[in-house]
């Protein structure tokens, strides 16, 4: 019982810290950015202020709900679901109804994976680049596994259930590598020839409706996150650059080489190899639905100087900090 009710206090924290944290965030972007971000102070002066305070009591709500780990998958879906939904429909209302619903008045392709190459299109670094950096530096793979409006959808389509039929690393590598070459390579293209802005609005649309095929084909068909984790630009590189970030995602001593783990892992993250080298494969988010089906204890989070259990929860709530604020900001 009394270990019980120290759980809970430590939920109850960690919701209290992930609240505090996000109102703080939130504040700071109703008070210093203008035109304003938050949707409610365009709706209506003073507005913002109200979505502060309902998306921090939202992010620490968050918290408990996803700090049972048998529980943590689920809600991660749900609520990045959630996320995706509530960006298309108000893209879907910046288009039909008022330009408000766009954060800065005009239409852009809404193709997350693109973030990255449009620094090689413009020639430079604007707020979205300097944004997916910033989310790598701080809570590591979390962008494919959590903060991705596109994701979700692969999520979906990979499946809770079924046998994953996984990429072989060198495949998936060269797959990988080669997609962020062409798409850097046709960027960079772009610019240097001045090549009419129609054109590449057709090419980004092309490899947008790409995105969606390898979802609804290949996600669907090899029960694997397949988009984001070998297609996607964007998480190349995150899968590369969270190394920059000092969470670590490992399998300890305990590990029986049962391959539960594996049967849920939708990025195909978690192979025998990689498992016996005890660290999942690079192409991991720390996404953390494989903690609630190990018997064992033997997957952790680690980060410097805390024990896997504090890092864990640490992640969490730093994730969720990201997540909510991402859903009151996030528009195209």
């Amino acid at each position: 019982m009394i270990k019980n009710n120290h759980v809970k206090k430590e939920g109850v924290t960690g919701a209290v810290v992930t609240m505090l944290v996000t109102g703080a965030l939130l504040s700071l972007v109703q008070v210093m950015v203008r035109p304003p971000l938050l949707l409610a102070e365009r709706l209506l002066p003073g507005g913002g202020w109200l979505q502060v305070v309902l998306a921090a009591l939202f992010g620490g709500w968050l918290y408990l709900k996803m700090f049972d780990r048998a529980k943590r998958a689920v809600w991660r879906r749900r609520i990045w679901l959630l996320f995706s939904v509530v960006f298309f429909f108000q893209l879907a209302l910046g288009i039909f109804a008022d330009t408000v619903f766009l954060m800065s008045g005009k239409l852009h392709f809404p193709i997350p994976g693109l973030i990255p190459v449009g620094v090689f299109y413009r020639g430079e670094m604007s707020f979205m680049p300097f944004l997916f950096l910033i989310t790598i530096l701080l809570s590591g793979g979390a962008w494919c596994s959590q903060l991705c409006y596109f994701g979700a959808w692969d999520s979906l389509a990979a499946g809770k259930n079924g046998k994953r039929q996984g990429i072989k690393p060198g495949t998936r590598a060269g797959i990988r590598w080669t997609v962020l070459a062409v798409f850097i390579l046709v960027a960079l293209g772009l610019r240097l020839f001045h090549i009419p802005v129609i054109y590449a609005s057709l090419i980004a649309a092309f490899a947008g409706v790409a995105g969606v095929g390898i979802i609804v084909l290949v996600s669907r068909g090899r029960k694997i996150a397949a988009h984001c984790s070998t297609y996607c630009p964007a998480g190349t590189l995150v899968s590369y650059l969270k190394y920059i970030s000092p969470w670590r995602f490992r399998v300890n001593d305990r590990c029986t080489r049962c391959m539960a783990c594996a049967r849920v892992c939708r990025y195909d993250a978690l192979p025998r190899e990689s498992i016996l080298k005890g660290r999942p494969a690079v192409n991991c988010t720390l996404c953390g639905d494989c903690l609630a089906v190990c018997r064992h204890g033997a997957l952790e989070y680690r980060f410097w100087g805390l024990s896997p259990l504090a890092a864990e929860r640490l992640w969490l709530g730093t994730t969720l900090v990201f997540f909510t604020c991402f859903l009151s900001i996030a528009r195209v």
